[in-house]
């Protein structure tokens, strides 16, 4: 069973960037597990997600023969698959060196083979989110509107509190009636609290979650702001203040900044990725929806151009829709 976080080790006493620090056995034998779903069954889903993507991919396969036409249409199957053309060429270049190499001349071994170049391509996008052993965790959460950012902190927050961490919700989306509605169900749902101000500054609204969460001994505190397209300019200035305010309440926070990202939004996901993480340095990206419709390959034009850690992709709106990002299994699952 995969473990949706990890405690951090006690930090050294001289000052440790938090993706230099390695957990001890002890602290990775202290892992709360939350109850989950087989990871079949979430293979399963995956799989179905990206069907489509997977059945225009494995068509170029059918063939007898590896020659210049199978690699024209590896081609333009990726780039359908939103893989972008710097991730495409990079993919196509690596397997026509490990083809040369194995000496295949099987089409299917061929697509083994790309099943590996691209698992190794994402590879660097595998990371795992670490707990502080100095709480609370602060985690910023991103994203523009209709990506599935309060349902997915709606998610994050289920599987935190049922692995016996104390979760503090912090609503500073407060232009939207409806978001702080649907959080504070979240909320309700998962038996944690929620600092909520109608009409309040999201930062206002941060600053106080943090410092309560600090005094009721929370382990994480999310903050769920505003939704933002990366081209206003004046409303990304908001999210700079927020981040800004948080360190004001504690100077390590935040820990998390978390871009939430819609897997049917092809290459515009890459450019939300660019522009975000140039303006709050994200930590990591929750790519969501890859359900029927997403193509998926967007996640190898990441890796390529923008490498922003995935902590999680989901397929669906339940629960157990939202896991841990795996190289290997999304090759799979887009490829086989």
């Amino acid at each position: 069973m995969f473990s949706f976080f990890k405690k951090k080790p006690p930090a050294e006493p001289a000052p440790v960037a938090p993706e230099a620090i390695a957990p001890t056995p002890a602290a990775a034998a202290a892992v709360a597990e939350a109850p989950q779903p087989s990871r079949a069954g979430w293979l399963q889903r995956l799989h179905q997600g990206l069907r489509k993507t997977g059945s225009s991919i494995a068509q170029v396969f059918t063939g007898t023969q590896i020659d210049d036409a199978l690699y024209e249409e590896l081609e333009a199957a990726l780039l359908m698959a939103d893989t972008g053309v710097k991730a495409t060429q990079y993919l196509l270049d690596d397997l026509k060196r490990r083809v040369k190499e194995a000496k295949a001349t099987d089409p299917q071994a061929v697509r083994a083979l790309l099943v590996d170049a691209l698992a190794e391509l994402l590879r660097p996008l595998e990371k795992q989110l670490m707990l502080s052993d100095a709480p609370p965790t602060v985690m910023m959460v991103v994203g523009v509107n209709g990506a599935g950012k309060t349902t997915s902190i709606g998610k994050l927050t289920r599987h935190l509190a049922e692995g016996d961490q104390k979760v503090l919700l912090a609503a500073a989306d407060t232009f939207r009636a409806a978001a702080r509605e649907q959080l504070s169900v979240w909320a309700d749902r998962a038996h944690v609290e929620i600092v909520s101000h109608e009409g309040a500054d999201p930062s206002a609204v941060t600053f106080d979650a943090i410092n309560a969460g600090r005094a009721r001994g929370c382990d994480v505190v999310i903050a769920d702001t505003a939704g933002r397209l990366p081209t206003q300019v004046h409303l990304m200035e908001e999210l700079k203040k927020i981040k800004r305010v948080t360190t004001k309440a504690l100077e390590t926070a935040p820990h998390e900044v978390l871009l939430v990202v819609d897997g049917n939004t092809g290459q515009n996901a890459l450019s939300q990725v660019k522009a975000f993480d140039d303006a709050l340095q994200l930590t990591g990206l929750i790519v969501t929806k890859l359900d029927g419709t997403a193509k998926g390959g967007v996640l190898a034009a990441i890796a390529r151009e923008r490498p922003v850690p995935v902590y999680f992709v989901g397929v669906g709106e339940k629960l157990e829709d939202l896991e841990t990002f795996d190289a290997r299994e999304f090759a799979q699952a887009l490829i086989e």
